[in-house]
């Protein structure tokens, strides 16, 4: 019985010391660089130029005084008196000036008196010449005196005209009569001769005129389009187009202007504003893109890493138009594939990844 128990120990002993022996090898630790990735997408993509320019007028006309005497301005429909802002038809009234020195300045009764009177004269010279009762140089001198009569007359006609201040385009009234402190003058003001009476220009088309450096200037030509921001209206883009350049540098600047055509249809830009303008001198469309930051340069050479199952593949690209966000890549990947944007500082050809964002 000791025996049998004895030997059920050293057996027991001997399984401890076998379980003890063996060594168990843990399984190896696999790194994989934490990555963010993009697809490559199918979009259009723009080579732009951004500059600053000034809105104003593509024509405007000063009305002034050329009649001394007393200012009134229009009355509108409403009955309420034209104004600053108020749109104007082609050949409509602004202003009239009157009073006895707008009169006296047309001498039109005295004028018309003289011409009837030098028309009957000449009438009835021209009846004694056909009977042959005058001499031919007296029907000369009356009709001279007919003819001068006349030019005296067409000459008071057009002074009285001008007394009526009509605009000869059509626009909106940008300054109405105001004096050399720049206010309002109020009806019934005697004005003088080159008194400036309104201001006025048509603003639904406007001109920018931006400034453009030696290597934009080649990038440019009429016709592309421009678009239009002002910080005073958020989110709001107007649409214009270049419309000529310069032949000549400003010497002061060292720049080109350009004017650019901008379609004010509502009215929201006024002449003055500053703006910012984004030319439009490049556009592809239906194009592979790629977010800028997957774009890294590997020996001088611009490369991209394409996700291939766990494992980043390096590829070299060809580049085309870009912007500050997406660049299109012309040839070395395709519209569906992921590339990494985020993590590539660190990547090698076929290195082990893990995407952990996108």
């Amino acid at each position: 019985m000791k025996f049998v128990v004895r030997s059920m120990t050293v057996g027991l002993l001997m399984l401890l010391v076998g379980a003890c022996g063996e060594t168990s090898s843990p399984p190896p630790v696999e790194f994989r660089i934490p990555v963010e990735v993009s697809d490559v997408m199918t979009d259009a993509v723009e080579d732009t130029i951004v500059t600053t320019g000034t809105l104003r007028p593509r024509e405007s006309v000063v009305l002034t005084v050329e009649t001394p005497g007393f200012l009134r301005l229009v009355r509108l429909e409403s009955g309420e008196r034209i104004a600053e802002g108020t749109h104007v038809e082609k050949n409509g009234l602004v202003a009239e000036i009157t009073g006895e020195d707008a009169r006296l300045a047309a001498r039109l009764e005295a004028t018309q008196r003289h011409l009837e009177a030098s028309e009957e004269e000449l009438n009835r010279r021209q009846q004694l010449f056909d009977r042959r009762l005058i001499a031919e140089e007296d029907l000369f001198r009356a009709r001279a005196t007919y003819e001068d009569a006349l030019h005296n007359f067409e000459t008071s006609k057009r002074t009285l005209e001008k007394t009526r201040i009509t605009t000869p385009i059509a626009g909106v009234v940008l300054q109405l009569a105001r004096d050399a402190n720049n206010q309002p003058v109020a009806d019934g003001q005697k004005v003088t001769q080159g008194f400036e009476v309104a201001r006025i220009a048509p603003i639904d088309d406007l001109i920018a005129d931006i400034d453009l450096v030696g290597p934009e200037l080649a990038r440019v030509r009429p016709g592309q389009p421009v678009r239009i921001e002002h910080y005073a209206f958020e989110n709001t883009t107007i649409m214009g187009k270049v419309l000529r350049l310069s032949p000549a540098m400003d010497a002061t600047t060292h720049t080109f202007r350009a004017e650019v055509e901008v379609d004010n249809g509502d009215e929201l830009l006024r002449p003055g504003m500053f703006i910012q303008a984004t030319i439009v001198t490049d556009r592809h469309q239906d194009v592979a893109v790629v977010p800028r930051d997957a774009v890294t340069e590997r020996a001088g050479r611009d490369v991209v890493f394409v996700i291939d199952g766990q494992r980043a593949r390096r590829q070299e690209v060809s580049l085309g138009l870009g912007n500050d966000d997406w660049i299109e890549v012309v040839d070395g990947v395709s519209p569906g594939e992921r590339v990494v944007i985020r993590g590539l500082e660190t990547l090698t050809d076929e290195a082990r990844v893990r995407v952990t964002g996108s």
